[in-house]
């Protein structure tokens, strides 16, 4: 008996608009007849027009429309419950539709078994995994008809990973780690230390019990209101900076230099020789910040234009300012445990060395709080500019507190560090003498921390919060934004980083006169201790309420930077950039994040 196998192909349905039909039903059906040499001709007609060739060729419209129809009448269902699956991302199969071909008996010279046989297979169809064509138990590859044309597709190309907006996985890891060991280790040693400050004021001698109850008297009153100046400070330095940009950034440039020479000044008056250290230390950075203030100037016009955009979306989102608040209540529990420890380790074993680790961890700690803010009002501001909506505060306080800690922590321990020494390096390159080994090295030290800075900086942050990179990646990624928009030149010179560093330099020289002056009067010994202790809290609790400016600022050029065309930016960019461009030079200022 001989018979030929008939292929009828059912595309996968449609169940969007951009589908491409890619995975087919192939029907084979075996007739043979007794009569076939005299129906040969008629049904070798009708079989060309339901036969299909595998590779390409196309369907005819007669038959197509056919089995459209009859699908769309068996199938309704099934077609809605698929739909809803491909909304959800998910992988529809093909329903396997038996077709009885007894009225499309073909019969050629082919030689095949006799019987009917029905074969039903799936493939996918790619320039990898060919379609094959399987009858009974022979397989053979189809050729096309000299006849029929084949249609040539595409070979598809590999489309680049697409960032998303919604990434769930933590940054960082190593870096995570190594904070939560570290708070770890600073709640077990602060916790020890306070054990040994009481246990000294309840076992210890009477000279040990008087000199513990001196440190309690006269130093811990000093600090607690040095904390609590200090975030009065910080609310009230973001508000005015929000409130009156253009004439904040004036004042702080002159005040942070005014009020720490002030700071100098009076320290030296009380004539001993640790206030004398301390006061010469600040008049020198007066001098310097004065310095930097005549350096700056032309660059506060721009400063203040940027600062005004960036913080107009801040009113529409009523509720930005709740880490902050959050993250200064935080602090300032932890500084009062702190300063505990600090006087618990006055009684303890190697003094100096276990204070300087104090130091220390508070200072990461006290980083890592504030980019746990800039993490969180980048995201908000972020989606505000490439999605044009208002996300939740509070989930984006929560990604930044897990998803991105281990971000925040290894930007929070490197970035102040290379910030400061290019600060040095530069400082250095403005200068000119005549030893020309030393600036040779000046020179070559600062293509260094240049090269190293595209892998890290604080720009990385704004990356981070909006699509979940590590520390390194965005802060690549963002620099290579920057210099495909072409502007390198400019956020090197941004100076609202600076703005926001001598807020906290103003906040931490008001709480040295005010704790200076007060420890003077009852116990002079300590003022300089205590001098130090309160300009570090004010400048640290400072910094992290001006996180929010600066997490506007830095959102408005990366975003820039990312699409220049949203309507939510303005030309201020595109023409200072012209005007730096016939301004040859231009030198780059030292940003100070820290």
């Amino acid at each position: 008996m001989n018979g030929i196998p008939q292929y009828i192909i059912y595309p996968k349905r449609q169940s969007s608009p951009h589908y491409i039909p890619s995975t087919y039903f192939i029907h084979t059906h075996t007739h043979t007849s007794p009569h076939h040499n005299s129906r040969r001709s008629s049904r070798h007609r009708q079989a060309d027009v339901i036969t299909t060739t595998i590779m390409g060729a196309a369907e005819p419209v007669g038959e197509r429309e056919r089995v459209s129809e009859r699908r769309r009448e068996e199938g309704g269902n099934a077609r809605n419950e698929e739909g809803r699956g491909v909304e959800q991302g998910e992988v529809v199969g093909v329903r396997e539709k038996v077709i009885d071909s007894s009225n499309f008996d073909v019969n050629n010279d082919l030689n095949n078994h006799p019987g009917d046989s029905h074969v039903a297979m799936m493939q996918r169809l790619n320039p990898t995994n060919p379609l094959r064509i399987v009858a009974g138990r022979s397989s053979r590859m189809p050729t096309s008809s000299p006849s029929q044309t084949p249609l040539h597709r595409s070979t598809p190309t590999p489309q680049p990973s697409v960032t998303t907006l919604s990434s769930r996985r933590y940054t960082n890891k190593i870096s995570l780690f190594l904070f939560v060991f570290h708070m770890v280790a600073a709640v077990g040693l602060v916790s020890f230390l306070i054990f040994k400050g009481i246990q000294g004021l309840i076992e210890a001698s009477e000279s040990v019990k008087r000199k513990e109850r001196n440190i309690l008297k006269f130093y811990l009153p000093q600090v607690e209101a040095a904390s609590l100046l200090s975030i009065t400070l910080a609310f009230a330095w973001q508000k005015a900076v929000r409130q009156w940009p253009r004439i904040m950034v004036h004042f702080i440039l002159w005040s942070s230099s005014f009020l720490s020479l002030s700071a100098g000044i009076l320290l030296i008056c009380f004539q001993k020789p640790t206030t004398d250290a301390v006061g010469v230390c600040l008049i020198a950075f007066a001098i310097g910040n004065g310095l930097y203030a005549c350096w700056v100037t032309p660059r506060i016009g721009f400063c203040t234009d940027i600062l005004i955009k960036s913080l107009e979306p801040v009113p529409k989102l009523g509720d930005l300012n709740r880490p902050t608040y959050c993250m200064l209540g935080v602090g300032f529990l932890w500084m009062s445990l702190w300063i505990l420890a600090v006087i618990g380790a006055m009684n303890f074993y190697l003094t100096p060395v276990v204070i300087i680790a104090l130091v220390l961890s508070l200072t990461w700690t006290a980083e890592v709080m504030r980019n746990i803010v800039n993490l969180t009002v980048s995201r908000v501001i972020v989606l505000y500019y490439l999605r044009g909506m208002q996300s939740s505060t509070l989930s984006c306080f929560q990604r930044a507190v897990t998803l991105n800690l281990g971000s925040a922590c290894l930007g929070s321990l490197f970035v102040p560090t290379i910030e400061a020494l290019r600060i040095v390096v530069r400082g250095l390159n403005l200068l000119e003498g005549e030893d020309e080994f030393m600036f040779s090295c000046a020179h070559c030290c600062l293509d260094v921390l240049q090269c190293i800075f595209r892998y890290g900086n604080g720009w990385a942050y704004v990356q981070i919060a909006a699509y979940g990179k590590g520390f390194v990646q965005a802060s690549q990624d963002t620099w290579h934004l920057f210099q495909r928009q072409g502007m390198e030149p400019i956020v090197d010179s941004d100076i609202t980083s600076s703005v926001c560093f001598l807020a906290g330099v103003c906040s931490g020289s008001i709480c040295v006169i005010s704790v200076a002056a007060w420890t003077a009067k009852v116990h002079q010994t300590y003022t300089a201790t205590l001098s130090l202790l309160s300009f570090f809290i004010g400048y640290l609790m400072t910094r992290i309420a001006m996180a929010l400016p600066q997490a506007c600022v830095s959102c408005y050029y990366v975003c820039y930077a990312e699409n220049p065309s949203n309507i939510l930016f303005d030309k201020t960019i595109q023409d200072h950039q012209t005007v730096m461009a016939a301004d040859h030079d231009v030198e780059p200022t030292p940003r100070l994040p820290i």
